[in-house]
């Protein structure tokens, strides 16, 4: 695994965008006419979510999704060595304002958002956009030589990566401490645990959405904000916030989740192909 990242992908990360796009062009060949890759989830999936639509346009999001996959390769290629300049210039927060103000306040923020368009550069870049230390909150991969070796790459711009093992010592530490964090939990994966999430409705499925982002939230009383990310072309990104709530612990139980679902499942209505659909995110049933 070293020999692979050293030897290999980081020398190719050195190439410029546009190269790297021309090699994702031939991945996108082979993803979607070759291998046609986890194609049976990818249309299972897009079947549930949009049952209005045709055969042929699920067809479409389906060949458009290929492309984003292949493109997000390249970027997640490139981000081993793009510079603060580049990701300054490829990706930028409309209104961190929001965010910022909270800051002011000595208030830490959780950010909730989903796997959708470029996820991977705002771990990178959380520490460049916001006044708060950055601490992207996600899950472990199976491979751990890999794993060490992104995150070398996630965390040279200050932002903090760290696990479910250590998730709750990270937040009671930062908290206790009075240091105003920004909190990037990525809440739509499928729960590892059936039993502990919260299970609403969402793209016209039942579906356990994990519950953690609401749980921290109200229990160190910390404004909740949306976050999407929207593509204006190919490698340039922005990012627009939405307060969900600055008061958690006068919100209902699953309040904060359920509204979260709603602008994430409105985003993803916008333009479907941005969103991971190769993942089996409905793989448990819930009544």
């Amino acid at each position: 695994m070293h020999f692979l990242f050293w030897f290999v992908l980081y020398p190719l990360s050195l190439l410029p965008l546009f190269i790297l796009y021309g090699i994702g062009a031939i991945l996108y060949f082979f993803l979607n006419y070759v291998v046609r890759y986890r194609r049976k989830v990818i249309d299972q999936n897009l079947r549930n979510s949009f049952p209005e639509k045709s055969p042929k346009e699920l067809a479409k999001i389906r060949k458009q999704y290929y492309w984003h996959l292949a493109q997000l390769a390249a970027e997640m290629l490139k981000m081993l060595t793009l510079s603060r300049r580049g990701v300054k210039k490829r990706y930028w927060s409309k209104n961190p304002e929001i965010v910022n103000r909270f800051f002011d306040e000595g208030r830490s923020v959780v950010l909730m958002s989903s796997h959708y368009n470029n996820w991977e550069w705002l771990v990178l870049s959380l520490d460049l956009q916001f006044k708060h230390h950055g601490v992207g909150v996600g899950k472990a991969n199976s491979n751990k030589n890999f794993e060490k070796l992104i995150n070398r790459a996630r965390t040279r711009y200050g932002t903090e990566v760290v696990f479910a093992d250590t998730v709750r010592q990270v937040f009671e530490g930062y908290e206790s401490h009075h240091t105003p964090c920004c909190y990037m939990m990525l809440s739509d994966q499928s729960p590892s645990n059936p039993k502990s999430c919260y299970v609403t409705d969402f793209l016209n499925q039942r579906s356990g959405i994990i519950f953690g982002a609401e749980h921290y939230a109200k229990k160190y009383d910390m404004p909740v904000i949306y976050y999407q990310v929207i593509k204006d072309r190919i490698g340039h990104y922005h990012l627009e916030f939405e307060l969900i709530t600055d008061k958690p612990n006068e919100m209902e139980h699953g309040a904060i989740t359920d509204k979260y679902v709603q602008l994430l499942e409105q985003t993803i209505r916008r333009q479907p192909a941005y969103w991971l659909w190769s993942h089996r995110r409905w793989k448990h049933q819930f009544n």
